[in-house]
């Protein structure tokens, strides 16, 4: 274990942070990402966790008008750069690996992680890391399905039931090497797909994705119930 780790402090690491969304499910004025959690923004939260690791930097693709993310108290904020987002989450990504591939190599390794998903702990970021370092692999960390799941129809009425024993859900950070990640994303927005998730456009380029088991706290932040949880979710962690 203690060569792994010694593997992760040798390798180039580097964070993407898309946070230019618009949150719509949340609430058309406030951002989520912006919202307080003992006295910080959720942002912070976020970027506290990813910055526990030995990062060589992170990115941080936020709005055009977003003059608020620059003034916040980042951890290893000398570590932290900035860039513009796009219309939709997979722009802004897009964007902050564009920045990333003028100041780092391509066979460096990338973690996207959602802006809004503040509770992700230390030993998951690590489990990830040091999976995709020792197979060479991209990664993503994921739960598996533990509900009965339901396929419903227009009128709410159930179609049938779906057998749940190969899904996952996947969360984030999402690891891939910038240079794969890059062409990833590029292919898959040339050919007008649905890219929800990092991993979505590795599967199309046929790169091999595994899932590393997360954990159920590591919720995203979606609506505003969600954030009383992550609130309790990190007083329980700390």
């Amino acid at each position: 274990m203690r060569h792994l780790h010694h593997q992760i402090s040798q390798t180039k690491l580097w964070a993407v942070i898309p946070a230019a969304g618009s949150g719509s499910r949340f609430s058309k004025t406030e951002l989520k990402q912006y919202q307080y959690i003992q006295d910080v923004t959720v942002l912070e939260h976020t970027v506290k966790r990813l910055a526990e690791l030995p990062l060589a930097g992170y990115v941080l693709a936020i709005g055009a008008q977003d003059t608020l993310a620059s003034t916040l108290a980042f951890s290893e904020k000398h570590k932290a750069h900035f860039c513009n987002g796009g219309a939709e989450r997979v722009h802004s990504v897009l964007n902050a690996l564009n920045y990333l591939s003028q100041i780092t190599d391509e066979d460096d390794w990338v973690l996207v992680h959602d802006a809004a998903r503040p509770c992700v702990t230390l030993d998951c970021l690590n489990a990830l890391v040091l999976h995709a370092i020792s197979s060479n692999q991209s990664a993503i960390l994921a739960i598996p399905v533990r509900d009965t799941l339901k396929l419903v129809d227009k009128e709410q009425q159930i179609n049938k039931t779906v057998s749940r024993e190969l899904l996952w859900q996947a969360q984030t950070p999402q690891i891939a090497k910038i240079g794969t990640l890059k062409k990833a994303i590029e292919q898959a927005l040339i050919n007008n797909l649905t890219i929800t998730d990092e991993a979505s456009a590795l599967e199309f380029m046929g790169e091999s994705v595994h899932v590393v088991m997360g954990r159920s706290d590591n919720i995203k932040i979606t609506y505003p119930d969600d954030l009383e949880l992550a609130r309790l979710i990190l007083q329980s962690q700390s």
